[in-house]
Order: structure tokens, then C-alpha cells, then sequence
């Protein structure tokens, strides 16, 4: 396969600029980026500098659902008569953007108020969630793991979303958010669907690194794998120790009151990802036989620490 081609899109991100990429040998197009006629200029300008007319697009590959990686994949297959391509687990808040969005903004209530959060905080995340610019249908392919496109395979890694993928051609891998050069990916905010996200994102991590190509990432530039995902395992675990340190300083406690400990006050989006990433801790030390945490609540979510937080943190569950 020839050099991926990159393209810098939407450079306001906090996690640095969306990374689209064009495979020029295969027609396709990886994450093209959000919505808004100056991204959607910049990717019709890199399609060009790969060597390709609108018109030789024939797949569009989304990692995950969020907007800013799938925000120009209606205008650039409508443009280019190309196939948008998701996993089956995402590819409805695409496909069905408007009724699954009204979904998902129900759902992130319901579940931050299972989280503990405040009425107030839970009220402003829903004022600030805007709709994007996006139709309210569009045809999307749903895959399952392991199916093919363009003769690359499409692997499911859930854990940033429940339907996120990587897409791996020969010995070039494209992982969207699951790993980031310099930015922790958010779990179990970032998509309330999942009821353990951590443990689905530590597999996830194990199964990257059976690819020893390169490694390309949806935001910023080319990464080593290895190393990134030593960092972010770390950086679990840490966390985790954290979580349960603040657990047994409590006595029991709800994943909103063990988020407000580690970061503070939490405004917009950042209520859901901080709690979310609480939860994500908990649900998965609750669910280690090693670890003695206990879920004790479920409206809203409580958990107790049974012993020392210095054994609280099984090894395993990071390894």
C-alpha cells in the first residue's frame, strides 16, 4: 500500500487537530472530520494532493461516531458517490442521526443521574449538546468485526465507543481515538451506552498490540503503539489507585462524588466524562474478584471500599 496521505482538519480540538487520511491506492477515505464548509475544503484539497479526483473516493471509513471524525461523511459521499462504512454498534447515531440522537440525550441523563450528578449539572450538559449540522437519515454499511473493505480489515475496539474500529491495511493500522499521541482517550463518558467500558478498553489495548506496523491516530500524527499504550495503561492504573484512595477516604460514595475529588468542578461535557471515567473505575474494580470493592447502590450507583486502597487494584486488570 502506498503512504497514507494526512490531513489536518478541525484545529480547534483540545486533543489536536482531526486526522483525516487518504488512501489514494484504495479510494478511501479514513475519518474525514467535522462539519463545516472550511474543513470540508481542506479535505477536498488533501484528496487532490493525494493524487485523486473527488470522484475516485469509493469508501469513506468511520472510526466512531462521534462528530468531529464523521461530521463530512454524508457531504463527502454525496460528493464523491462513495460507501460510508462504521461498525454495526455505532453506525445508527449516523444512519439515524436525529431519532438516535434524541436517544442518546435521554440516555446521558438518565445515566449521569444514575451517576449521582447534581439535577443542575445534568440540566446544563443537556442545554450545551447542541445537534450538529448532519441529515437526519444517511445510508451507512454495518459491519461486524473482521469483515472487509476496500481489501482492509475492519477490527472492532470498543471501549472510547461501544462500536469504535480500527482499520488495518497490510502493515498500516488507522485507530481513530482508541490510542492518541499525547491525550488520554475518555472512558464511559464518552459514550453512555457501555455498562463496563474499561475492561472493554483494556482488551482492546491488548489487541492492538498485536500489530507491530505502523500506527496512525485521529488526532495529531503517527504514534508508536507500544509506547503509547504503556503510557495510557499507566495512567489506568494510576487513576484507579486514585479512585480507590478516594473511596476509602469517603467510606461509600457515588462515581459523581469520587469524580468531583479527582477533578474538581466540572462544567459542560466535562460532567459527563469526568463522571463517566469515575464510573468506568468503579464498575471495574467492583467487578474484579481480587479488588475489595463493592457495588452497595444502583439509584444513584454506590460503592463501598471493604479493605486497604493499597489492595485495592488488581495488577491483572492493567497488564
Amino acid at each position: 500500500m502506498s503512504e497514507p496521505h494526512r490531513i489536518a482538519v478541525n484545529e480547534g480540538s483540545p486533543e489536536g487537530s482531526n486526522s483525516a487520511y487518504v488512501l489514494p491506492d484504495r479510494g478511501v477515505v479514513v475519518d474525514p472530520g467535522p462539519p463545516g464548509n472550511d474543513d470540508f475544503e481542506r479535505v477536498r484539497a488533501g484528496i487532490e494532493a493525494a493524487g485523486l479526483a473527488m470522484t475516485d473516493v469509493e469508501h469513506v471509513v468511520l472510526t466512531h461516531w462521534h462528530v468531529d471524525h464523521v461530521g463530512l461523511a454524508p457531504r463527502l459521499a454525496d460528493a464523491a458517490d462513495a460507501t460510508i462504512h462504521m461498525h454495526r454498534r455505532d453506525a445508527p447515531l449516523l444512519a439515524e442521526y436525529r431519532e438516535a440522537r434524541r436517544r442518546r440525550v435521554r440516555r446521558d441523563a438518565s445515566v449521569l443521574a444514575g451517576w449521582g450528578a447534581p439535577k443542575g449539572r445534568i440540566e446544563e450538559v443537556r442545554e450545551r449538546d447542541a445537534p450538529s449540522p448532519l441529515p437526519d437519515q444517511t445510508p451507512v454499511v454495518a459491519h461486524e468485526d473482521g469483515e472487509r473493505v476496500a481489501d482492509g480489515e475492519l477490527l472492532h475496539t470498543p471501549g472510547h465507543t461501544e462500536g469504535h474500529l480500527a482499520f488495518r491495511c497490510d502493515d498500516v493500522l488507522f485507530v481513530g481515538d482508541t490510542v492518541l499521541p499525547t491525550y488520554t482517550p475518555n472512558v464511559g463518558g464518552s459514550d453512555t451506552r457501555a455498562k463496563n467500558p474499561l475492561p472493554d478498553y483494556l482488551r482492546t489495548l491488548r489487541r492492538l498490540l498485536r500489530h507491530d506496523g505502523e500506527c496512525y491516530p485521529g488526532h495529531g500524527d503517527g504514534l508508536s503503539l507500544p509506547e503509547r499504550v504503556g503510557a495510557i495503561r499507566s495512567h489506568h492504573r494510576q487513576r484507579a489507585e486514585r479512585v480507590a484512595e478516594r473511596l476509602g477516604a469517603r467510606g461509600e460514595a457515588t462515581p459523581w462524588q469520587v469524580a468531583v475529588d479527582l477533578f474538581g468542578e466540572m462544567r459542560g461535557v466535562h460532567v459527563k466524562f469526568g463522571a463517566g471515567e469515575a464510573a468506568a473505575h468503579l464498575r471495574a474494580l467492583a467487578a474484579e474478584a481480587e479488588a475489595p470493592v463493592s457495588r452497595v447502590g444502583s439509584d444513584p450507583e454506590r460503592y463501598v471500599l471493604d479493605g486497604a486502597p493499597a489492595g485495592a487494584v488488581p495488577s491483572s486488570l492493567f497488564e
